[in-house]
């Protein structure tokens, strides 16, 4: 497919264009038709809604407040009531507007302050917030704010004023790209490689993000979705791209054409990429164990935005490669390329000498890495479940503002009133019982409709306060039985309080399924059980500290100002689920990428300080270039105006962060050098029963070198998709060793193709193999002693060495100058 998609980029590229132009024309036709509904099911709130649904048919409009205050006199002064009663007359015939509740009629008395000093008059449009043309709310806006005068502040709230301070729609998204475009640069060095992840996740992302809404017709997913998906398809689009350019670009360096360089990096890092891209989707799929449907359209729109991106990473990358060629490399690469040919390609100074640091300290880096992390974990201790509301939103904006009038004026718990929602018993009992509850400020009931009474409940504490929830759960367990009515606890606040009680006690069946998801996967694709067992304990202590970060920041204000975030309050309920399944898919990605390189190090030498060593130095720099453009990503969403979003990108971004520069590149490979062998531990009974799941295809070199080797009868043996092959004594039984290594040049550089014999001491061959292209041998040995080991390839003579080998296999590297073969070990 690759290869089609290479040589047919022209029509590749127009199919991805049509695809996206269309969907784009169907989506701007339809609309949208989300549906911000939270369903909990059996809970005292959802009762509570349902009577009332029963007596009261469901407005259409939302309805928004307009406040003020005055610093001198009352809000009843004849000063204040001309400027104020025209305007709200204003804004009543304007054409959307479906009712204003003015407080200077007889029947607004209420919406006036004790002390006179504040009022509110209610907007109701005739549509809910997201269909509410934003120029008219803009009009609004602008007609109350121009009765504003010296000594008379005029503040608007509710949620179709909130929807108008957002900044423009896609700030946050070119910042984000913007960001990733930077470090793709540094990367890259070249202006057409940094272009080509950002296409791919342009694309994907679109097609994402319009499917989705589309399918918002036809069932319920929230607006929540589209946020999500943006943030998780910009994250994953990048850097599933980024993997497989860096390949490609690898391929070309080494001298391979760009159209088999291209093939290669697909049939390698793109089969690596469908894998993690797998992984994500199972894990975004493990919202449903919370069997909650406001969490069903999000799988929905995340997972097709990640779908959509596996599929432009894996199509639309090779034909846009093939559209540039060789220029996917910097001028200076080319250069280079065509002056001195093929390089091979190093994993950098930098990353080398920290490879080998962890190797020398692993306790001290795995010691430090582990304080550092639960240092940032300690927050979560105090973590406090709930919902944001107007009053997180930035200190200067109107709704903000509006806010904390309403709460100077009315009481703190005036914008969270409770619902108690009564059908048939004693109403007027249950009225009395409740007012002289502790925390109740008001209570008023209105007359009762259909049998059923609802009782309007104002708290003397905000609707995020711990007090508030006591307040509810007093109300259920003592005040409504002692009554002997039958009464439910609903209102906003009520149905914030129960969606946090479900999220909690559905967690960790939640944590349960995805962690053993993540682990079974691993198993197969490394048949081991200490490696994933290593990775679903980091995985849990990456979401501790990620959390304390959050709690820090959100709950206890720390630098909330400095970000322009608003006050601090509880986390979003839901939060916890949506990050834990995109922590679980990225965290996947950048453990496979890390631990396949050191598995297949392993393979080849039987030595897990080198596997770990040599692993870690040649990925480190592609997984935190490609978490560092996560993080870019994540964090502008800091400036979408959305305090929802601003939770979930600093929430991912700190994942992310911590996740890939101090698990995956300190204690991941800390705990496995002090692991040691024990990392590829797997009981024979269980390798016996375990599907083989290949990451990355065996090459076919080395199957045609391990069938020359037949000068000594051997066995094949399969350890983890490749095949070594293990001599065979007298009785048909495995037996003798192995010396294994690998073939460079004096200046480091592997060398693949080279001719290694193993010779007895009277010159009689035992085993003949070929190095692979990284340089890499395996040679049998039918039983202990002192043998020959001949070395030759092209350009270099031919030396020999004597090595003695045990019943225990023997590293031993070959380095080869210009006129001796000499042992590095």
């Amino acid at each position: 497919m690759a290869r089609w998609c290479y040589r047919h980029r022209l029509v590749v590229l127009l199919l991805w264009l049509g695809a996206l132009f269309g969907l784009g024309f169907a989506g701007s036709t339809a609309g949208t038709n989300y549906a911000d509904t939270f369903s909990l099911p059996n809970t005292d709130s959802t009762r509570a809604y349902d009577l009332m649904k029963k007596a009261f048919p469901e407005r259409s409009g939302d309805t928004d407040t307009v406040v003020w205050k005055v610093d001198d006199g009352t809000v009843r002064d004849e000063s204040v009531r001309s400027r104020i009663e025209p305007a709200l007359a204003a804004i009543g015939e304007m054409k959307g507007v479906g009712e204003v509740t003015n407080p200077y009629t007889a029947r607004g008395g209420a919406q006036i302050s004790e002390n006179g000093k504040i009022a509110y008059a209610q907007v109701t449009f005739a549509e809910q917030a997201n269909s509410v043309p934003k120029e008219l709310v803009q009009d609004v806006v602008d007609t109350a704010q121009d009765a504003q005068r010296g000594g008379l502040r005029v503040e608007l709230g509710g949620q179709a004023i909130t929807r108008i301070q957002e900044p423009p729609t896609g700030t946050a998204e070119l910042v984000g790209i913007a960001a990733a475009a930077v470090v793709l640069f540094l990367a890259f060095g070249s202006l057409f490689a940094m272009l080509v992840p950002i296409v791919i996740a342009v694309f994907g992302v679109g097609t994402g993000l319009l499917s989705t809404q589309l399918l918002s017709h036809v069932t319920n997913v929230p607006e929540l979705a589209s946020l999500l998906a943006t943030l998780i398809g910009l994250g994953v689009g990048i850097d599933y791209a980024l993997f497989i350019v860096t390949r490609h670009r690898r391929g070309i360096l080494r001298g391979m054409k760009p159209e088999e360089a291209a093939v290669a990096a697909l049939n390698t890092s793109g089969r690596a990429v469908l894998f993690a891209g797998g992984t994500v989707c199972i894990a975004l799929a493990g919202m449903l164990v919370m069997n909650l449907r406001f969490l069903n359209g999000v799988v929905i729109g995340t997972s097709l935005t990640v779908v959509l991106s596996v599929l432009a990473a894996v199509t639309l990358l090779p034909a846009l490669l093939g559209l540039l060629g060789t220029r996917v490399l910097s001028r200076r690469q080319r250069r280079r390329l065509a002056a001195t040919g093929p390089e091979r390609e190093q994993a950098s100074g930098l990353a080398v000498r920290w490879s080998s640091n962890v190797q020398k300290r692993p306790r001290s880096i795995a010691t430090l890495a582990v304080v550092v992390m639960a240092v940032l974990a300690l927050p979560v201790l105090s973590l406090r479940l709930g919902a944001t509301d107007q009053g997180n939103h930035e200190a200067s904006s109107t709704t903000r503002q509006a806010y904390d009038l309403l709460a100077e004026g009315f009481g703190p718990g005036f914008n969270g009133p409770l619902q108690v929602v009564t059908d048939g018993g004693d109403a007027e009992g249950l009225v009395s019982r409740i007012r002289s509850t502790e925390g109740v400020a008001q209570v008023a009931a209105a007359p009762a409709v259909r049998g059923v009474t609802v009782i309007q409940v104002v708290p003397t504490t905000s609707p995020q306060s711990e007090q508030t929830d006591r307040l509810i759960d007093t109300l259920r367990d003592e005040v409504i039985p002692d009554s002997g009515a039958p009464a439910h606890v609903g209102g906003v606040t009520a149905v914030s309080k129960d969606f946090a009680t479900v999220t909690g006690d559905r967690l960790p069946y939640f944590i349960a399924a995805i962690i053993g998801l993540g682990f079974l996967l691993l198993l197969v694709a490394f048949r081991s059980l200490v490696v994933p067992l290593t990775a679903a304990v980091m995985n849990l202590i990456a979401a501790a500290a990620s959390f304390g970060v959050l709690v820090a920041v959100f709950q206890y204000g720390w630098g909330l100002d400095l970000f322009g975030l608003g006050k601090e309050g509880p986390i979003n309920a839901y939060l916890p689920v949506i990050m834990l399944s995109l922590l679980f898919g990225l965290s996947m990605d950048y453990q496979v990428f890390l631990v396949s390189r050191m598995h297949e190090e392993w393979v080849h030498t039987r030595d897990n300080a080198r596997a770990v060593r040599v692993g870690l130095a040649e990925t480190s720099r592609v997984i935190n270039s490609a978490a560092l453009i996560m993080v870019c990503v994540f964090l502008a969403f800091v400036l979408s105006g959305d305090p929802e979003a601003a939770m979930a990108g600093i929430g991912l971004a700190a994942a992310v962060a911590l996740d890939a520069f101090i698990l995956r590149t300190a204690l991941v490979p800390a705990a496995m050098h002090l692991l040691g062998i024990s990392n590829w531990w797997l009981p024979g009974w269980l390798e016996k029963r375990l599907p083989h799941l290949a990451v990355e295809p065996r090459e076919e070199r080395e199957e045609e070198e391990a069938e020359a080797r037949a000068e000594v009868p051997h066995a094949r043996v399969p350890d983890g998709g490749v095949h070594a092959r293990v001599p065979l004594d007298k009785g048909g039984e495995a037996g003798g060793s192995v010396v294994h290594g690998f073939v460079r040049s004096a200046d480091g550089q592997p060398v693949g193709g080279a001719v290694l014999n193993l010779l007895t001491q009277g010159g009689r061959r035992l085993d003949r193999v070929t190095s692979l292209a990284d340089g890499s041998y395996i040679v049998a040995v039918p039983f202990p002693g002192t043998f020959l080991l001949a070395a030759t390839a092209p350009s270099y003579a031919a030396r020999a060495r004597q090595v003695t080998v045990s019943d225990d296999p023997l590293v031993y590297d070959v380095e080869l100058e210009a006129d001796e073969v000499d042992a590095v070990n």
